[in-house]
């Protein structure tokens, strides 16, 4: 069973997306923000990880530049999740290892898609 981490401090995206993905026959994991993200990883190793950028402690772009420097998680799938749209966010977020940048307000739909086609 594929291994998801989901990264955000919005309750209502995080239920809606765990919902789905176990649905969907995913282990899921939360977290609610930057440190605890990092934290759950180191431990369960995830397959691909759905990351906000606005996020209390650990904003998303430090979580993942800590994520793409350990040699255990070079190879996890990162798909930013956030309101943050501008061209420059969209870049700096794919500058920084992530293989997917979706913006909010989000179909559901859209991020499985994006999902089961890293993770194919």
């Amino acid at each position: 069973m594929k291994k998801i981490l989901i990264v955000d401090d919005e309750p209502n995206i995080v239920m809606a997306l765990e919902y789905t993905f176990k649905k969907n026959n995913y282990d899921v994991f939360i977290a609610r923000d930057g440190q605890e993200a990092l934290d759950i990883v180191k431990l369960n190793l995830p397959d691909l990880i759905i990351l906000d950028v606005m996020m209390p402690m650990v904003d998303g772009y430090a979580t993942l530049e800590q994520i793409r420097n350990d040699n255990n998680l070079k190879h996890t799938k990162v798909i930013f999740l956030s309101a943050k749209n501008k061209e420059s966010d969209i870049q700096k977020g794919i500058a920084l290892g992530a293989d997917a940048y979706m913006t909010k307000p989000f179909s559901i739909k859209k991020v499985v898609e994006q999902v089961v086609e890293l993770l194919s």
